[in-house]
């Protein structure tokens, strides 16, 4: 998979969210630290949809007729 130059990929994005909600679950974490884990949790959630997103658009389905055709949205 390409990526544009300065894009992080969907999997070390993965391990970022993974990060912020280990430090969401922690017992002692400020309420003020909290909430910026959260909203920086939320817009790297968003990133990873858009990722995700773009993926799907390139992904190639097999027909019954064993041809590759690129995969449309909508379709399942």
């Amino acid at each position: 998979m390409e990526e544009k130059n300065n894009e992080i990929s969907l999997e070390e994005n993965f391990d970022r969210l993974e990060e912020i909600i280990e430090q969401l679950e922690s017992d002692d974490i400020p309420l003020e630290d909290a909430f910026q884990a959260y909203s920086s949790g939320m817009k790297l959630l968003k990133t990873c949809n858009d990722q995700i997103d773009r993926v799907e658009k390139q992904v190639l389905k097999l027909t019954e007729e064993g041809n590759l055709e690129a995969f449309e949205d909508g379709e399942q």
